[in-house]
């Protein structure tokens, strides 16, 4: 049986709740327990850097994709498992989710959401089947979940699409989550 890997959008700040942090940490030491790799951004800032460094010091493997224009400013982590550079944003948001069996989105900002977003859409128009679960810590994306209904409540998409996303509180409910969608 091949690792399973799991790409994991998040922040490049740590945000204002130390909780968010702390489930980072919890997710990158589950993910090596479970003999996952991770794959993320590559960037060794904020909730980026927490997750990659948990999963390396719990002994998994890490697989970074970053674009040239970002290694200065989010600190290309350099001593992955496995380190990609890309030319663009698209670029690496494709390599990343090329290289996933799901996707697990932490608390991030716009560029979270962008990748979000996009993994979304392309489970939508049947591009991907793969499993998309937000790390909802402390309720972060209760708001995004309340606009994805609220697009569906106005007839700009099928009910079907609140079914593309699922949802845990912590780390462990999310790797449960992860544990049934590839089995």
């Amino acid at each position: 049986m091949s690792t399973k890997s799991i790409c994991v959008y998040c922040g490049s700040r740590y945000g204002t709740q130390s909780a968010y942090a702390d489930e980072a940490s919890a997710l990158g030491q589950i993910i090596a327990a479970e003999g996952w790799r991770l794959v993320y951004g590559a960037g060794d800032v904020g909730l980026m850097g927490t997750i990659a460094r948990a999963t390396q010091e719990a002994g998994g493997e890490t697989f970074g994709v970053i674009p040239t224009h970002l290694m200065r400013k989010e600190v290309g982590k350099t001593d992955l498992t496995t380190f990609v550079i890309t030319e663009t944003m698209h670029e690496r948001k494709k390599v990343m989710l090329m290289n996933a069996d799901a996707v697990v989105v932490m608390p991030g900002g716009p560029g979270s959401l962008d990748e979000f977003f996009e993994v979304l859409t392309w489970r939508q128009l049947g591009l991907h089947d793969k499993p998309i679960i937000l790390l909802d810590t402390m309720g972060y994306w209760g708001p995004l979940r309340g606009l994805l209904q609220h697009t569906v409540d106005h007839g700009f998409a099928e009910a079907s699409l609140l079914d593309f996303v699922q949802s845990g509180a912590s780390a462990s409910e999310v790797a449960a989550l992860l544990r049934r969608a590839l089995s």
